[in-house]
């Protein structure tokens, strides 16, 4: 059983009663699991669950395939604040879709880790802006080493991985009005 803190990136319904919960895991990376029975009205997962949740968990790797199963979560931070403005949940939803792009299973990059992190606490606090966008993309594409101080960030990341998740026009669409 592994054991560490994670940042909720996205919820999948699996079957009637499953999730597929894919977490930004500090020292870990990428890590999806299925949270048996998470769907289920008196379930232990019930609360714990969310995007953009910061949590301690506990899971099983397996060795079939790269879904483990969830056994304990117990949430550290809910970020309500970040739900206050819908641009500030588009931008989180944006920076989750970005992180869970560029990262692959396995490959813990703590920077990355407390990048996301540092990006929905500020978004948790204050009104979602461009510059914390900017910032945002120019941190991570440093982080990753495909910027090199010279040109847009956004642009290098776009190059390195092919495309950017579709959510940033609609990300730059409501901060640049």
């Amino acid at each position: 059983m592994e054991q560490a803190r994670g940042i909720i990136l996205r919820l999948t319904k699996l079957t009637e009663t499953s999730l597929i919960v894919t977490w930004c895991v500090e020292g870990y990376g990428l890590v999806k699991a299925v949270a048996k029975g998470a769907r289920r009205p008196k379930s232990a997962f019930t609360g714990k669950l969310d995007l953009f949740h910061s949590a301690e968990l506990q899971w099983t790797d397996s060795q079939r395939s790269e879904l483990g199963t969830l056994g304990e979560v117990s949430a550290v931070t809910y970020r309500e604040g970040l739900r206050k403005y819908y641009a500030n949940v588009v931008c989180a939803a944006y920076f989750t879709a970005l992180v869970e792009h560029v990262m692959e299973p396995g490959h813990g990059e703590d920077g990355i880790y407390d990048l996301l992190e540092r990006g929905l606490n500020y978004l948790d606090q204050q009104e979602a802006e461009m510059r914390a966008l900017l910032h945002f993309e120019r941190e991570l594409a440093k982080l990753l080493g495909v910027w090199s101080g010279k040109g847009r960030p956004e642009v290098a990341l776009q190059v390195a991985f092919q495309k950017l998740p579709a959510s940033r026009q609609q990300c730059v669409d409501l901060l640049s009005r």
